[in-house]
């Protein structure tokens, strides 16, 4: 079974976490396990110390970044499989961004500095609907009259924000003109 990383740094699970005890507790632990410190070790303990300072590194870098976590606490309640790439999204979702997806077609054909630029004010203001409406769910995780139904909407904002991440980085090829 895998360690979960929140215990590993004694830290509730959340959505949100405080950065500073997340640090604290990080340098805490490289200090506590690194292999250099346990050189005259056996090979066993040594190989012990390794792993707990992968671990100690893999879950800062999942619960420092507030995606990776995301993504994290959903493959904690089985929502996500590791290996799940992409995941149907809601046809009213799609439908909104066939129009945003059209503009990434004329850019492509012929790059236009304004059509660009109404683009990216789009898709700024689609991911800020998207952010506020989710805010609050996010806000009160764990604690929820329905946490299912809760966090199957986080599933599908995450999923929804990296579908725009990916318009974002073909926005992004435009950028150079």
């Amino acid at each position: 079974m895998r360690m979960n990383y929140f215990e590993f740094f004694d830290l509730p699970v959340g959505f949100h976490v405080d950065e500073a005890a997340l640090r604290q507790q990080y340098y805490r632990k490289s200090k506590q396990y690194h292999p250099d410190f346990y050189t005259l070790s056996t090979v066993q303990h040594q190989e012990e110390m390794q792993a707990l300072s992968t671990l100690n590194n893999d879950a800062y870098k999942t619960l420092a970044d507030p995606d990776r976590r995301m993504r994290y606490i959903l493959e904690l309640h089985g929502l996500l499989g590791e290996a799940e790439q992409t995941a149907p999204l809601p046809q009213a979702f799609l439908l909104e961004m066939m129009e945003l997806n059209e503009s990434l077609m004329e850019l492509e054909f012929e790059f236009d500095p304004a059509r660009y630029e109404q683009a990216l004010l789009e898709l700024q203001n689609t991911e800020n609907q998207l952010y506020a409406a989710i805010v609050p769910i996010l806000n009160r995780y764990p604690v929820s009259e329905n946490p299912e139904s809760d966090l199957l909407l986080v599933k599908e904002y995450f999923y929804k924000k990296r579908y725009l991440l990916r318009i974002r980085e073909n926005l992004s090829k435009f950028a150079a003109h």
